[in-house]
């Protein structure tokens, strides 16, 4: 049986409805039942998806927990009476023995093929027995069964008296048992999960980085979490969204469903801002300032919850405080709506405590502050407001709708405040069951203040949004709190280095600790060996499938190597044995005297030697050949053999390493060409890597589902958007290209090789442009000349960048339409990068919002901050002036990448940037050998957890060497004065002391005493030229001594003195 009905719910309901329907009287909610015979449920056909559920369909899935189309449900005092198909009857009879409610007789019509009966005038003839019949007058039915039944009704003679009975059934279905408050519980929490885990940042990332996106095209990326498309190109549900909330295992997914589509609303919104839940997201661009309304609801086993919030850019005092009072309002009201209140005080009781706080937000109130929910997602006979004489009752279920529409704002724009939560009546108070995303904190955006220094060109703004984990800062903000050495007081500088230093060692130190929780909870005590990833298995290989098989050569009973069989054939007693390439590990020659020696090697289990060493076995017990040798006089023939046995190795080792390297690459997808319209185009453009042949220029076409490059050579590379992990483009302003540039999810083949990375480039060079109309060039040479050509350059410059740039934005907008999620357009941020080395040659590294990449030559890096588990900053030691870092992946499989050569001066760029972007860091005075450290890792990570994880490379960012360094060198330092002071106090014929003294402080240390003020605010130029001056003065002050004893009884300091008087020491 393909449906099975819950009895027991079905029971223990009817006996509810008929609990209700006998003890009903003319002054309760069930008023509309108490003086009916009977109660009629008509279905007809299904209603259209953009429909409303009905009363009706409500009332047949709250008793038997399915829909019944085109079924009629007649209940009278004795007994219940249904009429329906012959397939349903058929389901419907598992509940005709249900004890303990009246019975029940199905009246099964017959299938179209077989011929009439008399089920439907039985039924009509039960139905005329009764006087007074209660049913859902307003609605309208359609399908066969109905007709039929408003013809019999129509022509009837008899007609019984109907009565609308539709506020019952809302009193029916109101008060939630058990088993519904576990579904509007699981719905509330995937409600609530959806708006912190997906909405809410999704929202302030499009706020940030003020991405085009439209309203209805966010909307439908918030849809497409339950999965999305049909067939083989269904999407199932976004689990790194679902997984944050920690009852998904139990949830049926398939249950889940969207009780409206989802609502998104800015000031740029066509429809303006309206709070009813039937509004659809325009198709307009979110605005990126103002008021933001998003509203959701999620149905779970065909119950209702919902949620609204509000979220304002830059909000003025005025709106902060409204903002506060419909927080302040809600809390109010919850503690208010309890069971015994009356719907209509609690209307009452937001009218007069708005009116108490402030009056003239009254007239802006809603008119009503929510309504009951359940199966039906607005219950009309359950709405909040001052027309309802309702009582509340618990574990009754209502959405908490408040707000103030039409306001105005100091620029004379409209708006509205929406803030909506399911609730749960209780016997003291109402509980809350949706929460999130509703603080200040998490719902006001404040633009950051505009400085002198730092005003915006243009159309920048400086937002000051919280940066997503792993995710570099915006281009407006302060680059990394980089202080630059300018000429204030010095100790002015060591204040805000101290300040920035402190908050960097805190923010590491939680970042550290977060770290180490969530390795604890990632890895349970049996999990994560080998990385979760399968150990080698054991491939079986055949040399013949028989001995016919074998070639006509094995007669001789000699030595064959089989090329096309990859076999090498021994003779062994008399026997022809074949012995596939994979079971030999290799094959050597010696002479001794008149005969040669053939020794080959066999793969057997025990070989320590090597990267062999782990190679599976079938079998690793058996009884192996290790090695077979013969002898021969013909030592030209093993010479041959042994070449051919060494080569068939090499191919067979190539043929597994290639395919080894060809694992991950996959087979794209048809691209889907765009009609009825030319595709945009990217003219003139090169592709990396290069296709095969002359290198011409092509085009990059934008269709429906990728993006095409045809190039003049009619070769062709299409990439589908379901492909492209980031997308990337970079100027031209300090570059000899302008790039877009697309890092894939999974390889694909241009040509002979795989590239996980596509770049289209334009050159942005005078080659490219046309000047031969140019007649000035004749005749005008000189500065002129060279200034107007830069002019024309840096114009020529901005218009590439401006035609590329947008035509990436439009890949941006593509994918994002075609994937359902948004795909954000990356632009490095070349004022964060640093030199480095992270393969042979040395790059300019750019951070961007999600990666770390270079982009201008190949081999191309983009690294994605998310996949960041920690980074190691290595060879860092006074002295040296470059150090490493190395990035650990949180997939422990991935090899660390390794940047090498950075220079110590960016360190502290380095670590504000790593740290700005929630990267956990460590620091060590030498390199680390990361092969066997990953080695152990992958075994066991719940024990490398457990034994406390990273903290292993030194702590947090190097925060205790820091400090120990920092003593060290200080009390260094000091030893070194006292031993200088002493020397020049018993050295009492000596000029030196003066000397030295004089230029010591002259020299304009950092760590000098109480010289004159003036040396504090000196520029570094200045500085140079005391030094030298101090230096001259000790020269003349040594010969004028006129002793060889002078120098050697001179204190020496570590710090060597350089020809330009430079002090190189301790900084």
């Amino acid at each position: 049986m393909i449906v099975e009905l819950n009895k027991a719910t079905f029971s223990s309901r009817v006996k509810r409805l008929y609990i209700a329907w006998n003890n009903a009287n003319k002054n309760d909610e069930y008023s509309s039942i108490a003086d009916v015979d009977a109660l009629l449920l008509v279905a007809g056909d299904p209603a259209a998806e953009d429909e409303p559920i009905r009363k009706g369909t409500c009332l047949q899935q709250w008793l038997l927990g399915y829909e019944f189309p085109s079924t009629l449900f007649l209940f009278q005092k004795d007994k219940i009476s249904i009429l329906c198909s012959a397939s349903k009857a058929k389901i419907l009879a598992q509940i005709e023995d249900v004890a303990g409610i009246p019975s029940i007789e199905i009246f099964a019509q017959p299938k179209t093929k077989d011929s009439a009966n008399d089920a439907l005038p039985r039924f009509f003839n039960v139905y005329k027995s009764t006087q007074r019949v209660g049913t859902l007058m307003k609605e309208s039915h359609s399908g066969k069964l109905a007709s039929e039944w408003k013809k019999l009704l129509s022509d009837s003679s008899v007609i019984s008296e109907q009565v609308d009975i539709a506020p019952a059934v809302s009193a029916f279905m109101a008060a939630k048992d058990d088993e519904e408050l576990k579904s509007v519980q699981a719905a509330a929490s995937l409600t609530s999960t959806l708006l912190k885990y997906h909405v809410a940042p999704k929202l302030e990332s499009i706020l940030d980085k003020e991405s085009k996106t439209t309203h209805d095209m966010f909307a439908a990326q918030i849809e497409a979490r339950l999965g999305s498309g049909e067939g083989d190109s269904a999407k199932g549900p976004d689990m790194k969204v679902w997984s944050r909330f920690k009852g998904h295992p139990d949830i049926d997914f398939p249950s889940v469903e969207f009780c409206y589509p989802p609502i998104v609303i800015s000031k740029s919104s066509k429809s303006g801002y309206d709070l009813r839940y039937t509004v659809e997201s325009s198709d307009d661009n979110i605005a990126h300032k103002g008021v933001l309304l998003v509203a959701l609801g999620l149905r779970y086993k065909s119950y209702c919850t919902n949620i609204a919030r509000t979220f304002i850019v830059d909000p003025n005092p005025a709106q902060e405080a409204q903002y506060n009072l419909l927080l302040s309002l809600q809390s109010e009201l919850i503690a208010t709506m309890k069971d015994g209140v009356s719907v209509r005080d609690v209307y009452q009781h937001a009218l007069a405590y708005i009116r108490e706080r402030q009056p003239d937000l009254e007239k802006h109130f809603v008119k009503h502050v929510g309504f009951g929910m359940g199966i039906e997602f607005r219950d009309s006979a359950y709405v909040l407001s001052l027309k309802s004489a309702r009582t509340l009752k618990k574990n009754m279920i209502f959405n908490l709708d408040l707000g103030f529409s039409d306001l105005t704002d100091s620029n004379g724009q409209k708006y509205s405040l929406h803030l909506a939560d399911t609730v749960k009546i209780d016997t003291s108070a109402s509980v809350l069951m949706t929460e999130g995303s509703k603080s200040p904190k998490d719902t006001l955006f404040f633009l950051n203040p505009e400085s002198e220094d730092e005003k915006p060109k243009g159309k920048d703004k400086n937002r000051a949004f919280v940066p997503k984990a792993n995710g570099s800062p915006t281009k407006q903000k302060t680059i990394a709190g980089k202080v630059l050495r300018n000429q204030t007081r010095r100790a002015a500088q060591d204040e805000v280095h101290q300040t920035a230093l402190a908050k960097l060692i805190e923010h590491q130190r939680e970042l550290h600790e977060r770290l180490q929780a969530e390795g604890l909870q990632k890895f349970s005590e049996d999990g994560g060996g080998n990385g979760g990833k399968e150990g080698k298995g054991w491939k079986k290989f055949q040399s013949y499938k028989g001995e016919g098989a074998l070639p006509m050569e094995v007669e001789r009973l000699r030595i064959h190597v089989d090329r096309k069989a990859q076999t090498v054939i021994l003779p062994i007693h008399g026997f022809a044995v074949p012995f596939h390439i994979n079971t030999i590990k290799n094959a050597s020659k010696s002479d001794e005297g008149d005969f040669t020696y053939l020794r080959i090697n066999f793969q057997t289990p025990g070989q320590l030697a090597g990267k062999k060493e782990d190679t599976p076995f079938e079998d690793p017990d058996a009884t192996f050949i290790r090695s077979v040798s013969y002898r021969s006089p013909d030592g030209h023939r093993f010479d041959n053999i042994c070449k051919q046995i060494t080569d068939l190795k090499k191919e067979a080792n190539k043929r597994e390493q290639q395919k080894k390297e060809m694992a991950d690459v996959i087979e794209q997808g048809s691209l889907v060409e765009l009609k009825g319209r030319r595709p945009a185009k990217m003219t003139e453009a090169f592709i990396r890597p290069a296709l095969d042949g002359k290198r011409l220029p092509g085009e990059v076409e934008i269709h429906q589902n990728g993006i095409r490059y045809q190039s003049l050579g009619s070769q062709k590379v299409d990439i589908l958007f379901s492909n492209v992990k980031h997308l990337f483009f970079q100027p031209c302003d300090h570059e000899l290209l302008v790039i877009v540039h697309l890092n894939l999810k999974a390889p694909i083949m241009i040509g002979k090789k795989k590239a996980f990375d596509i770049q289209f480039f334009r050159e942005a060079t005078d080659v490219q442009f046309d000047e031969t109309g140019n007649r000035k060039r004749k005749h005008r040479y000189g500065d002129e000349d060279e200034i107007e050509m830069e002019q024309q350059e840096r114009k020529r410059r901005t218009l590439l960048n401006k035609e590329i740039k947008a035509f990436a934005e439009k890949i941006a907008e593509a994918a994002s339409a075609s994937n359902g999620e948004t795909l954000e357009l990356d632009i490095p941020f070349r004022e964060l990068s640093f030199e480095g080395v992270p393969f042979r040659t040395s790059a300019r590294l750019q951070p961007t919002t999600e990666c770390l990449v270079h982009l201008t030559d190949p081999p191309f890096l983009v690294v994605t901050l998310a996949e960041i588990e920690i980074a190691s900053l290595e060879r860092v030691q006074y002295g040296l002036k470059q150090f490493d870092l190395v990035f650990i992946f949180k997939d422990f499989t991935k090899t660390p990448l390794h940047i090498n050569s950075i220079q110590s001066s960016q360190m502290d760029d380095v670590k504000n940037w790593l740290d700005s972007v929630d990267i956990p860091m460590s620091e060590g005075p030498v390199n680390l050998n990361w092969g066997p450290i990953m080695k152990h890792i992958n075994e066991s990570p719940h024990e490398f957890f457990q034994q406390g994880g990273w903290t292993f490379l030194g702590g947090a960012a190097g925060v205790e060497s820091d400090h120990s360094e920092a003593s060290d060198s200080e009390s260094e330092f000091e030893a070194d004065e006292e031993e200088l002071a002493s020397v020049a106090s018993s050295d009492d014929g000596s000029d030196f002391n003066d000397s030295n003294a004089s230029g010591s402080d002259a020299s304009g240390s950092d760590f000098g005493g109480d010289d004159d003020e003036s040396d504090e605010g000196d520029d570094w130029d200045e500085l140079e030229r005391k030094a030298a001056k101090a230096d001259q003065k000790r020269a003349e002050g040594g010969r004028k001594a006129g002793s060889d004893d002078s120098d050697n009884d001179r204190p020496k300091k570590k710090a060597t003195s350089k020809p330009n008087g430079k002090n190189k020491g301790k900084r």
